[in-house]
């Protein structure tokens, strides 16, 4: 168990998957100051309407839209809440990202965020957006599931 590397993800996406087909996931590292780790730790921390943004001149990853509420202690040293965050991912997952992004209908959208080894971690996902008929399709096959459910529970 001491080699095991422990994912528990902290904040999760629940609306991408809702909204896209996700197509690969990439795990990259994400630069945060103190007060913003001891915020995540709490729980205090929404993705729901984040993107990354590729910025082509500097080669970088940017994580936008992500609010992460300030520290209750932390006082003067706490930090803004709605701020770009520089993500770290090597440079052919980057230009991989890029080549996705440029490709109609494509975006990245950060899933889920976690610590590994006392680091956070975020796992973005190249996604292609759904449209109405697949979203129905998708609620039918989760009610079919939870009907088998009910049934193979019932018939034990």
């Amino acid at each position: 168990m001491a080699n095991k590397e422990q994912k528990t993800p902290i904040i999760q996406n629940r609306k991408a998957n809702h909204l896209y087909f996700v197509d690969e996931t990439f795990e990259v590292g994400i630069m945060l100051i103190g007060s913003e780790v001891k915020s995540i730790r709490d729980g205090k921390c929404t993705l729901g309407e984040a993107w990354v943004d590729i910025d082509e001149s500097k080669n970088e990853l940017w994580l936008v839209g992500a609010h992460i509420d300030e520290y209750l202690f932390a006082n003067r040293f706490n930090h803004f809440p709605a701020r770009r965050r520089k993500l770290l991912a090597h440079v052919h997952e980057i230009q991989k990202m890029r080549k996705a992004k440029e490709q109609k209908g494509c975006t990245i959208v950060p899933l889920k965020m976690y610590f590994k080894k006392r680091i956070a971690k975020l796992e973005v996902g190249i996604c292609r957006g759904k449209d109405q008929r697949d979203k129905r399709q998708d609620i039918i096959n989760r009610d079919a599931k939870l009907e088998i459910a009910r049934i193979a529970k019932a018939h034990r």
